[in-house]
């Protein structure tokens, strides 16, 4: 497989993430509400910039009399007509594992409030969470490129940062009882790290059934199979989309912690290598863009070492979970670029390596399964 490097470019364009009308899911919002707050009105309605590609979110205020007005975040289990990134969305499980992570630890999450499981009144089933003020480092542009607040502070600012951030990676780990979530527990047989690829391995078929595979992708998962750790450890709640674009940060420090949906049970490693590697992807962006990024921040070597000053324990096989967080990452960019080609937005290119070229980070992963971890 070559890895000749590919010409400096910028992130594409973002795709649609939904086909639902926010003034109309509002309208309906009121009518659910009313059956719990009478009275009740929502305003305020918005989608965030930084709306993701999976559960739809918005933004409202609940204007009432008992309580007071409330700031409110909704997730909505994503618009099966918007080509989903995942095949299930299951709110109750992402509701009950913010209750877990509130009950048992100080990390900070948003406080949930109503779980709606029926999915008559929005068309989906879905959760309202009290909304937390902050900012959050973006996705597009991407936080490694110029002109956004986390690029422009300081080295001593975002090591604050950092060093918070692994804090909660660390208190996670460390304080919730894995007995307590073992609803996360992901299906099949063999330990909770062969179970979680195994859901990988399925989440792949599900993402080329009827459409070309890529044979990274495949390449990469053959790859994990040759650097299998020796010593799993023990499964712990893994947060699973554990990056600093899914928390809401108060000046430097951690407000809120946000998007449990890829949470489960997993070896701790599963969270530190997809926070390394997902750095590591947005720094290559800004590098192929032809900027400096921010090559000192959210290194590797830090990482373990704070993460082990804190917990006791020395993260291992790094190589492995790095690229497994690479392979993940893949398998998620290859169905966004798919729904990219479904909404007529992008083509698959007709060589045989066409699909891994859809793929963002192809060269890294490329890179990877040829041994080069650097």
């Amino acid at each position: 497989m070559t890895t000749q490097p590919t010409p400096p470019r910028q992130p594409r364009p973002a795709p649609r993430t939904t086909t639902r009308d926010p003034a109309e899911v509002a309208r309906r919002l009121t009518d659910w509400l009313d059956a719990r707050l009478p009275g009740a009105q929502v305003s305020g309605v918005s989608v965030p910039e930084s709306n993701g590609m999976s559960s739809d979110t918005l933004l409202f205020d609940i204007e009432h009399p008992e309580p007071p007005l409330r700031r409110c975040a909704l997730r909505l289990a994503a618009d099966p007509d918007a080509y989903t990134v995942f095949p299930v969305y299951d709110m109750e499980r992402q509701y009950r594992t913010m209750r877990l992570v509130a009950e048992h630890t100080d990390v900070p999450v948003p406080r949930v409030l109503w779980l709606e499981r029926d999915p008559a009144p929005l068309g989906a089933p879905f959760f309202v969470m009290e909304r937390v003020a902050g900012r959050v480092p973006p996705d597009v542009m991407p936080y490694t490129y110029e002109g956004n607040w986390l690029y422009e502070a300081s080295d001593t600012d975002r090591a604050r940062l950092e060093d918070a951030t692994v804090g909660v990676l660390a208190h996670l780990h460390d304080q919730v009882p894995a007995a307590a979530a073992g609803f996360l527990a992901l299906p099949g047989e063999g330990s909770a790290l062969r179970r979680h690829v195994a859901s990988q391995r399925a989440y792949y078929a599900w993402v080329v059934e009827g459409l070309p595979r890529s044979p990274l992708v495949e390449s990469a998962f053959a790859k994990l199979g040759e650097l299998w750790p020796r010593h799993e450890g023990a499964p712990v709640l893994s947060w699973g989309d554990a990056r600093i674009g899914n928390v809401v940060y108060d000046g430097f420090e951690p407000a809120a912690v946000l998007d449990w949906e890829m949470a489960a049970l997993a070896p701790r490693e599963v969270d530190i290598g997809w926070t390394v590697f997902l750095h590591r992807f947005f720094q290559d962006l800004a590098v192929g863009f032809g900027q400096p990024g921010l090559p000192d921040f959210l290194r590797r070597d830090r990482i373990e070492a704070r993460y082990a000053r804190l917990t006791g324990h020395q993260p291992r096989d790094m190589d492995f979970y790095i690229l497994y967080a690479a392979l993940r990452h893949a398998v998620v960019m290859l169905r966004v670029a798919y729904r990219q080609v479904h909404f007529g937005e992008a083509t698959v290119p007709e060589a045989p390596e066409g699909p891994d070229t859809l793929i963002l980070h192809h060269d890294r992963l490329a890179a990877m399964v040829q041994g080069d971890f650097g």
